[in-house]
């Protein structure tokens, strides 16, 4: 189960940072995605909690933020338009090859 928890709070991680970008813009503050944004923040930092009673902290901590940078990342080229490159990818896929080696590990 606890890995089922350390899986949701990346998911949270990814979260948190969209609710950043959209909660603010040139008109001012949008006040709904930064609520989004706290509440990713809480979630996650509670579901690490809970991983963390069966996890070891460094493999959690890597994982959960493996999950969120490499989560971020795709919602940024797909929803943000951010640059796509071939680097990127392949620093993606590092990262990507670093959660897994940790899981089975």
């Amino acid at each position: 189960m606890a890995w089922a928890y350390l899986f949701f709070a990346g998911l949270c991680e990814i979260g948190w940072p969209i609710g950043l970008k959209l909660g603010w813009s040139t008109a001012g503050l949008r006040y709904g995605w930064l609520a989004f944004a706290i509440a990713c923040i809480i979630a996650s930092g509670g579901l690490l909690v809970l991983a963390l009673r069966e996890i070891p902290v460094g493999t959690a901590y890597a994982v959960w933020t493996g999950i969120g940078a490499v989560g971020a990342f795709l919602v940024g080229i797909t929803l943000f338009g951010d640059a796509n490159t071939a680097l990127r990818w392949a620093s993606v896929a590092l990262i990507t090859a670093g959660i897994i080696g940790l899981k089975l590990a």
